[in-house]
């Protein structure tokens, strides 16, 4: 049954290797290369929302054939406006990183 009160939020949506044909959501500025869930889980926190559940042996539908992973989180605006949160603090986190 599906859940209306939650959203999805998967890796490959940030993924600054894919194409958008292949599953990111957000525009190469917001993306990193290959973010892990750990890195996602921080900055979703970052933003100020709870995760329900998370899982990392799962595979992106439209990559069947690479491991990925996601978070759930409770819908409390659209998804664009939750992606935009989340990659804003995964892209500032990483480039602190490498600094």
């Amino acid at each position: 049954m599906k859940d209306y009160e939650h959203v999805v939020i998967w890796l490959d949506y940030f993924n600054k290797n894919l194409k958008k044909s292949k599953g990111r959501r957000v525009g190469l500025e917001k993306c990193v290369f290959d973010p892990s869930l750990k890195e996602l889980t921080d900055a979703t926190k970052a933003s100020g929302l709870e995760i329900t559940e998370s899982d990392d042996k799962v595979r992106f539908p439209k990559r069947p054939f690479v491991r990925s992973g996601y978070v759930i989180v409770p819908k409390g605006s659209s998804k664009t406006k939750i992606l935009n949160k989340i990659s804003e603090k995964l892209v500032a986190k990483r480039s602190k990183q490498s600094k």
